[in-house]
């Protein structure tokens, strides 16, 4: 008799869990391959300058596990989560071990939708996550992105758009070795609103961010006197879809100071500066991107990058950056594609002395792909590629002794 209790207590177990299963939301993405160049392994350089595309020797996975766990009179609880694991693709273990990977806890959040009777779709949501990050593919930035532990507001109607509301920590890291709390807290405070449509086929968002480093005592009395300032970065960005042509191009505008605005003209998203003086620090930003077809089986996505900033740390008048990428693509047939991709940059840092530090780089692709699609962001990808990079400014390559480097290889890229 027992045995059949059990029996049928496993068999409810298994049914129960298949049913939840069912309900579960599996999302992902990862990139990993193999490379070599004339002279040992693969070598990269400023993938966030001059391109991704053949300039990546690193894999890098995250998988993300989610599930609706309540859902009643129209308010639906959701827990979100997701991992990541990077490593050098050097062996087959891929263990902690040396560091020879690491993993992390990349988001863990739940969310509930239908609080407020009036505003079905308004979300409250606490936890960790990756918060409304803004990205440029093809140089695996992004330009908006204050993410990490917090709480908020999102989706909130008004008007023709919606305002979000949140409040996040992103911690500064080793303000300084030699004391115990060697890790600045800053609490950010965001507010976007996004969905204003001015006319036809455009579609805008603007959007705050507010930070506030929160040093200990400890940290205040170390060094000289670290005292660093409350910092803002303001963005507003407007994307035009033409009608008929399949063009869609996009214009973001961004102004940073004290510890934001290093971003400016290092492609960050909104990390605070724990390292220099930024008292008096100021950047803006300005980046043009979008697609263009052309035709039915050819297409261009594009990324340029202009940026200043000035008094970042101390002894420095001005850095400006300039950076130009652009990725074609030929679909020679819904499974088969070619791909080319050039780019090129220039970064200028100016002192109060007047001397000049320079760096400059170029980087020249192609490659034969296969995808589930004709679409250049079709995937999954597999992809054989050919890349030329060079260094405008010294021998960064081939341990210091070359200014250029031959890149062969293979990559795998998905997402789900």
């Amino acid at each position: 008799m027992k045995t059949k209790y059990l029996t049928s207590s496993i068999a409810l177990a298994v049914a129960m869990m298949a049913a939840n299963a069912h309900a579960v939301d599996f999302t992902g993405y990862f990139r990993s391959g193999v490379g070599v160049s004339q002279d040992g392994k693969q070598q990269t350089a400023n993938k966030d300058l001059v391109g991704r595309l053949g300039n990546e020797d690193d894999t890098y996975g995250e998988i993300g596990l989610g599930q609706e766990l309540f859902k009643k009179d129209g308010v639906s609880f959701y827990v979100d989560s997701m991992v990541s694991m990077e490593s050098d693709g050097s062996n087959d273990s891929e263990s902690t071990k040396d560091d020879d990977a690491k993993f992390g806890l990349r988001q863990f959040n739940a969310k509930v939708k239908g609080l407020i009777a009036s505003d079905p779709d308004a979300i409250l949501w606490v936890g960790k996550r990756y918060y409304q990050r803004h990205d440029l593919h093809i140089i695996d930035t992004k330009y908006w992105n204050v993410s990490g532990a917090g709480a908020g507001l999102e989706n909130l109607k008004a008007g023709p758009g919606a305002f979000s509301f949140a409040w996040i920590r992103s911690d500064g890291n080793d303000v300084d070795t030699s004391i115990v709390n060697n890790d600045l807290n800053i609490n950010f405070l965001d507010v976007r609103y996004a969905g204003l449509k001015p006319w036809s086929g455009a579609w805008t968002e603007f959007g705050v961010d507010y930070a506030m480093p929160n040093p200990t005592d400890e940290q205040k009395s170390a060094g000289s006197s670290y005292d660093p300032k409350n910092g803002v970065m303001v963005t507003g960005e407007i994307s035009q879809y033409f009608d008929g042509s399949g063009i869609n191009e996009k214009l973001v505008l961004q102004y940073a100071n004290k510890g934001l605005a290093q971003n400016m003209i290092s492609q960050g998203g909104g990390w605070y500066d724990v390292w220099h003086t930024t008292d008096d620090a100021t950047g803006y930003r300005v980046i043009l991107t979008g697609d263009i077809p052309v035709g039915e089986r050819f297409s261009i996505n594009h990324v340029f990058t202009y940026g200043k900033g000035e008094k970042l740390q101390a002894w420095h008048d001005n850095t400006e950056l300039f950076s130009a990428v652009a990725r074609g693509s030929y679909a020679w047939t819904d499974i088969t594609k070619t791909l080319v991709e050039l780019g090129t940059f220039e970064r200028t840092k100016t002192w109060t002395s007047g001397s000049e530090d320079k760096e400059s780089g170029q980087k020249y692709t192609l490659a034969q792909a296969w995808s589930a699609g004709p679409s250049m962001m079709a995937r999954p990808e597999i992809r054989v590629y050919a890349s030329y990079l060079t260094d405008g400014e010294g021998d960064s390559f081939n341990g210091n002794t070359d200014d250029h480097a031959w890149n062969f290889g293979v990559q795998a890229e998905a997402w789900w």
